[in-house]
Order: structure tokens, then C-alpha cells, then sequence
């Protein structure tokens, strides 16, 4: 089971990653973020929400091992974190800030305790 769901996790995290690095216009609107003047809002998009994700979630499929999903995990904690000082600090859209923040805790939840102390 817990390969299953290992597994899960990772094709979620490529597809979080293919929206931002295929349709970066829409996951930029879906974030609430504006192009100002320049295509470099859309170049990010595609590095850090698309490209990273999808390369992350390959990877960790590729090495198949739980230390690498227990770091997908700590990844989706940091995501996690962000979202939560986000909230504090920014005052962003409450709904959406909350669902996005909840799937990235649940990953996060689940990779870290199914995987950490695990051996291959």
C-alpha cells in the first residue's frame, strides 16, 4: 500500500508540475498572479511550478527508494510552510489558500511518516 500511495504522490506532483510548465498562463491565473509588462512572470512559472515539480516527481519515481519520497515530503512541508506564513502575513484568498495548503500538507504527512526510517 504504501508503494501505491508513494507512487501517487509522485504522478500528482508531475502533474502539479505540468500545469505550470505547459499552461503557465494558467497556473499563474489560478495563483492569482498577473503578468507586469514582461514574459518573465510565465519563464517562472514554467522553471520553478512547472519544470521542477515535473523533474522532482520523475526523479523520485525513477529512484524508487523512501528516503527520496521522505524528501518529495519535506519538500511539500517547505510548500506547506510557505503557504502557512502566507496566510499570516499576506492575507491571500482563504479558500484557495487552504485547499492548496491542505493537499500539500497531506503530502507532506504522508510521504515523511510512511517513508522516513525506511530501508529499500
Amino acid at each position: 500500500m504504501t508503494t501505491t500511495f508513494n507512487a501517487i504522490a509522485a504522478i500528482l506532483t508531475i502533474g502539479f508540475g505540468l500545469f505550470g510548465f505547459l499552461a503557465p498562463a494558467f497556473t499563474a491565473a489560478s495563483l492569482d498572479l498577473a503578468p507586469n509588462g514582461s514574459n518573465m512572470g510565465l519563464s517562472e512559472m514554467r522553471a520553478s511550478v512547472g519544470g521542477v515539480f515535473v523533474v522532482t516527481g520523475i526523479a523520485v519515481l525513477w529512484l524508487n527508494n523512501p528516503m527520496a519520497y521522505a524528501v518529495l515530503g519535506v519538500v511539500y512541508a517547505g510548500a506547506t510552510l510557505g503557504r502557512i506564513v502566507s496566510i499570516i502575513l499576506d492575507n491571500p484568498p482563504l479558500i484557495k489558500a487552504a485547499i492548496f495548503g491542505g493537499i500539500e500538507l497531506i503530502l507532506a504527512l504522508w510521504l515523511i511518516l510512511a517513508n522516513f526510517n525506511k530501508t529499500s
